[in-house]
């Protein structure tokens, strides 16, 4: 055991990440149980435990992954029981996705990078930690068929598509981030039992937007 990275790994969970009013124990047992440092690029590996955003692979600066602290906000919010069907919207470098693994058993991941979901796959097979469906799909753009408990969606949108509520079983609820920067705000969306759908705001924050979203078609009178 490397006592650095082990002292390094406390220090997220304890210094920062409680520190953000995250203090469910099984969401910081799940962040500190997957090795965080397997999943950055290489050339990042020390700084895989600061709290700031990072590139998820060589080559793709543009497109960051999540700060500790909101990946473990991101958990706690949605409430995740072992018995959730979890969906992660934007795969990045596929740390999120092993956590989900921890909290529940059904998980599902895509991204429309081909890269970066068989480098996540890959990731999740080498450290053994747990298994999720990875799919190459745009959700944007494919369509999505089944519909899930809870939903993270890792990427900002810069306008809220009602096609998250389609996604949502009875009970569900979403995590969602709308607008553009620097002005950005987190949302719970919730569907009730009966189908109704209610938002929350939670926080603003800025992360990276959802990569090659399809636009919106328009249309000329």
């Amino acid at each position: 055991m490397d006592l650095d990275t082990e002292l390094a790994r406390r220090n997220m969970t304890h210094q920062q990440i409680r520190c953000w009013d995250v203090l469910d124990t099984k969401v910081l047992d799940a962040l500190a149980s997957v090795p965080r440092e397997h999943f950055v690029p290489e050339q990042y590996g020390n700084l895989a435990f600061a709290d700031t955003p990072l590139p998820v692979a060589p080559g793709r600066a543009m497109e960051t992954t999540l700060s500790p602290t909101l990946e473990g906000k991101i958990l706690e919010t949605l409430d995740i029981q072992p018995d959730d069907r979890a969906l992660i919207v934007g795969i990045g470098n596929g740390y999120l996705t092993a956590c989900f693994t921890q909290l529940c058993q059904d998980v599902t991941g895509i991204d429309p990078s081909p890269e970066l979901v068989e480098a996540s796959r890959q990731k999740l097979t080498d450290t053994g930690i747990g298994t999720a469906d990875l799919q190459v799909k745009n959700p944007f753009a494919d369509e999505i068929k089944q519909q899930f408990d809870v939903i993270a969606i890792t990427g900002s949108l810069p306008q809220y598509d009602e096609a998250i509520e389609t996604w949502l079983k009875p009970g569900g609820r979403a995590f969602v981030v709308i607008g553009q920067a620097p002005v950005m705000e987190a949302l719970l969306i919730r569907r009730a039992a009966g189908g109704e759908i209610s938002t929350e705001s939670l926080f603003e924050t800025v992360i990276a937007p959802l990569p090659n979203l399809k636009p919106k078609p328009t249309f000329d009178f």
